[in-house]
């Protein structure tokens, strides 16, 4: 299922996904870092929900108690949760 997530306080203003039960593909970010944002959209692809949880949750960006990838991991696990609830 398509997911569409609104980020908070990063530079990025939303985050576009696919989600095949704990499966994530087809990332992409609008806005913030491109290049650093393609990236990682390319290295998660394939990842379950728990793999991005375990590599991205926390990640901070500069003074931002988030960042874009964090950002990133929060989306999979409430768009697989709510999934999950039905």
């Amino acid at each position: 299922m398509k997911h569409t997530y609104k980020t908070k306080n990063v530079c990025s203003m939303q985050i576009r996904f696919t989600l095949d039960g704990d499966v994530v593909r087809d990332i992409s970010f609008l806005g913030g870092c491109d290049g650093n944002l393609k990236a990682v959209s390319k290295l998660c692809d394939g990842m379950t929900v728990e793999q991005i949880e375990n590599k991205l949750a926390g990640n901070t960006c500069g003074h931002r108690p988030t960042s874009c990838a964090d950002q990133l991991a929060i989306a999979v696990r409430e768009a697989y949760d709510s999934e999950r609830a039905g």
